[in-house]
């Protein structure tokens, strides 16, 4: 079977400039033409210029979900996660959902989103296992 080496999620943004700059200063991609990728493609985007401004569709909430997502991404440990969420700040990144500690059966997780300018969500969680 042959294998993945990476994908990248696509984002029809209203305004492509503003929408690279976002990706590249606030939340630290490296943005060619088309491509806004972060950590060896841990993170990536493929940005595309929308015809019309109603194509820019981000995800709805879920069923009892407060903050809706069109990316989740995970880091390791929490420390990281506070470091993620101290740098993306700093740069200016929009916070729709501050750091939230859950606990579960198995661990304790911890998350936080951000949005950018098209109101696309990006959410960063961290799991601890018991």
């Amino acid at each position: 079977m042959s294998k993945i080496q990476f994908s990248a999620q696509v984002r029809l943004v209203s305004d492509i400039s503003r929408s690279k700059q976002f990706y590249e200063e606030v939340l630290g991609c490296e943005v060619n033409d088309v491509l806004a990728i972060r950590d060896d493609f841990a993170l990536g985007f493929k940005l595309i210029q929308a015809a019309t401004i109603t194509d820019v569709n981000p995800n709805p909430a879920g069923k009892d979900q407060q903050t809706p997502w069109d990316t989740y991404a995970y880091v390791d440990t929490h420390h990281e996660l506070d470091e993620l969420y101290e740098e993306l700040t700093s740069s200016g990144a929009e916070v729709v959902q501050e750091p939230l500690l859950m606990e579960a059966d198995w661990g304790v997780w911890k998350d936080f989103a951000i949005k950018d300018p098209d109101n696309y969500v990006i959410a960063f969680g961290s799991g601890k296992r018991n």
